[in-house]
């Protein structure tokens, strides 16, 4: 079993920043990538950012330049630092990884979630 737990999020003003971070713990024998996904109220889940095993990373278009994804592979720790924040950045925030709990299988996993509430 693997389990994802993600920590910071919460109230910001419009412009200023925040910090996410996800742990993964349980049977891990590799990490392929962890993600950072957002639901906003009435929207599907989009993929914020990805990083992979590698440092690859890829951004949704509306928060490159402002949010910065990055990885600690020795804590299986990845980290959000979200700044310039908008008021359309209000989400909930999910972690997500595609991790092998064995050799030459893998499975997709989630996070519970964090609130990220952008307001003035």
């Amino acid at each position: 079993q693997v389990h994802l737990v993600e920590s910071g999020g919460g109230l910001v003003q419009p412009g200023g920043s925040l910090s996410l971070s996800c742990a993964a713990s349980g049977n891990i024998f590799a990490i392929i990538a962890m993600n950072w996904y957002r639901q906003a109220p009435g929207k599907e889940r989009e993929l914020v950012a990805r990083i992979t095993s590698g440092g690859s990373t890829n951004y949704a278009d509306s928060v490159k330049g402002r949010f910065t994804i990055s990885r600690d592979n020795s804590e299986n720790t990845v980290y959000l630092q979200m700044n310039g924040l908008k008021h359309e950045d209000t989400a909930v925030y999910y972690c997500n990884a595609q991790i092998y709990y064995i050799i030459n299988r893998w499975a997709d996993y989630w996070g519970q979630g964090t609130q990220v509430t952008v307001s003035s």
